[in-house]
């Protein structure tokens, strides 16, 4: 992980975005981390990245696993 400040991001942003897909660029401004700088190998990476965070994909997950479990208490 590479801490870079937010005027040497904006000055280099191709290479950091370059150097993004190797490693983390926290983005610092005024002593403080507001941002951070992640690259993708992949779209598929990219896709995998936003269902792990999206709240509505873990959300459906927790619903069909409890579907799941009342099915299973209704069938045995």
């Amino acid at each position: 992980m590479r801490k870079v400040a937010l005027s040497g991001i904006m000055d280099h942003l191709c290479e950091y975005l370059h150097l993004a897909g190797k490693e983390e660029i926290v983005i610092i401004r005024h002593g403080k981390s507001p941002g951070l700088l992640v690259g993708f190998a992949s779209e598929d990476d990219w896709f995998v990245h936003r269902l792990e965070n999206d709240p509505r994909f873990w959300a459906g997950i927790a619903a069909a696993r409890r579907s799941l479990k009342k099915r299973e208490r209704h069938q045995g």
